[in-house]
């Protein structure tokens, strides 16, 4: 195959910037069409990395009337009999993304978009309050152009992520947005379309309260594929990057394909909806001919593992439990909740995998292999801050010794790991914390891991499985590792393996809840 001459646009969220320079563009104006002859005005929830951006920069294009930009696209085709479409509009185009609120007020963003617009449109204000200088400059800008005003606000709530930790500046930023965009509803004459865009909805922030005529698409059912590629999409955007993908890595193109669809797809905006691609990690994939992890790249916010230890989270639900939620918990955040799930939801760790019509209840699930292993990953500094190749506590070590069946160096591992865990730590529900780190470690060694699986008479605590061997795990808090091997045997635990032709270990652990370490072990066949 000859050397890809097509031009992905990595990174690029402009959607001037990507037709002029010819990049592969998956079409979704449509969307935009049916959105724009809408009478209403919008807010719309999703992940980072989904292409909000793009989409907001798309509308602006077309509220400014840049005909020429959409050849060849759906709208073009959709807009043909309309002869009042391309006239262009005033657009107000808010932008919180590229700064750090925890250094830059969000006064100077607000201030610097207002003074960039006053001199566009020649227009001197005096007003006291950032608030009322933007609805001044909405009533003359319509006046002065003839024209309804558009405005676009793209990631809103970043000024009040990045404070997350700082409750009392977080605060002050909600306040100052309610001072602001609330100014919309009073300058209704003068606003023709509105659309905010972020990755988590506030329910206290007053910007939803006061601006009570926004209609939250996050949960829409004809929207679930706006943001993101569908595997339609995919096939026909992107075949010229499978035939090259596939080539790299010496596999089929539809063994390139399940792969993808494994590590990439999986995410749903509604129990009903149509299910997508992360586009920015199938985009780098097919740059870099690889089957990488990119999506986090800039890190899973450590705030957020850390509430999950603190609040004592049992992470073995992200396996084989289940996890529900409502409507209303998806769609509002509160920033104050000890509920960790919609923030889960909402910046896109977790996504619906069914639904409950009955009653209306959703489960949720990790969408796809990237987000799995790499938010398990993130556990680990966290939950054992010491564990390292230096100390030979590393996973990579823990794993010869798994493919091995060496029991005392899984032993010894496993001791280690909880030796260096610090008596601070941040949770007195030490037996949950064993099983935690159980749990993640060996998930990240890609095995076969079950915890709290039901058998005959009971639920084993743990499962690790490998093409060798079989390791059945009993956990005791305070007693004996003695206790826990017979409760294997006496639930007949090994019952379902007895036709395996594989190598059984059962192993009863017990720890010292006091010294907070692994106290005993003791393993038969």
């Amino acid at each position: 195959m000859q050397e890809n001459k097509r031009t992905l646009p990595m990174s690029v969220q402009d959607f001037e910037k990507l037709r002029k320079k010819g990049c592969v563009y998956v079409d979704k104006t449509e969307y935009v069409y049916t959105l724009v002859h809408d009478v209403a005005q919008f807010f719309l929830s999703r992940p980072r990395r989904f292409g909000k951006s793009l989409l907001l920069s798309t509308m602006k294009a077309y509220w400014e009337g840049k005909k020429e930009l959409f050849s060849g696209l759906a709208i073009e085709k959709l807009e043909s009999e309309n002869k009042d479409a391309w006239q262009p509009h005033p657009v107000f185009y808010f932008d919180f993304n590229g700064e750090n609120y925890s250094e830059v007020p969000v006064e100077t963003v607000l201030t610097a978009h207002l003074k960039r617009w006053e001199e566009l449109y020649e227009i001197v204000d005096n007003s006291q309050t950032l608030g009322e200088r933007f609805q001044n400059l909405l009533m003359k800008v319509s006046k002065k152009t003839g024209r309804e005003c558009v405005v676009l606000v793209d990631e809103y709530d970043k000024p009040l992520l990045d404070l997350v930790n700082e409750p009392e500046r977080q605060e002050h930023n909600k306040a100052v947005f309610k001072g602001f965009f609330s100014n919309l509803k009073n300058c209704d004459a003068y606003v023709r379309f509105v659309f905010i865009t972020g990755v988590t909805k506030f329910h206290k922030v007053s910007i939803f309260s006061d601006l009570n005529q926004l209609r939250d698409i996050s949960l829409n059912k004809y929207y679930s594929g706006m943001c993101g590629i569908t595997e339609e999409e995919l096939r026909e955007y992107f075949a010229y990057e499978i035939d090259a993908l596939a080539e790299e890595q010496n596999i089929s193109n539809e063994e390139c394909l399940e792969i993808l669809k494994k590590q990439y797809d999986g995410y749903r905006f509604h129990q009903n909806g149509i299910n997508v691609y992360n586009p920015y990690s199938l985009i780098n994939a097919f740059s870099d001919k690889e089957f990488g992890s990119y999506w986090f790249e800039t890190g899973t916010p450590t705030f957020l593992v850390e509430k999950l230890r603190n609040d004592h989270f049992d992470v073995r639900k992200f396996s084989n439990q289940t996890i529900f939620s409502t409507e209303r918990i998806l769609k509002d955040y509160t920033g104050d909740t000890l509920d960790p799930i919609p923030l889960l939801y909402q910046s896109g760790y977790l996504t619906i995998s069914d639904y409950n019509p009955k009653m209306r209840r959703y489960v949720l699930a990790f969408p796809n292999d990237e987000v799995r292993y790499a938010f398990l990953e993130s556990l680990v500094p966290v939950y054992v801050p010491k564990a390292n190749a230096a100390n030979g506590l590393d996973i990579f070590t823990l794993d010869e010794y798994v493919e091995n069946g060496d029991l005392e160096g899984i032993h010894s591992v496993l001791t280690g790991l909880f030796a260096n865990i610090s008596y601070t730590t941040n949770n007195p529900v030490f037996e949950h914390y064993f099983q935690t780190v159980i749990y993640v470690v060996f998930t990240l060694l890609g095995r076969y891991v079950i915890t709290e699986q039901q058998a005959y008479k009971g639920r084993i605590d743990c499962k690790v499985e490998t093409d060798n061997f079989v390791y059945l795990f009993e956990y005791k808090l305070d007693k004996t590792a003695e206790e826990a091997l017979k409760q294997i045997d006496t639930k007949d635990y090994k019952l379902s393996f007895s036709a395996d032709k594989r190598k059984l270990f059962k192993i009863g652990v017990s720890f010292d809840s006091k010294e907070r370490k692994l106290a005993d072990w003791k393993v038969a066949e």
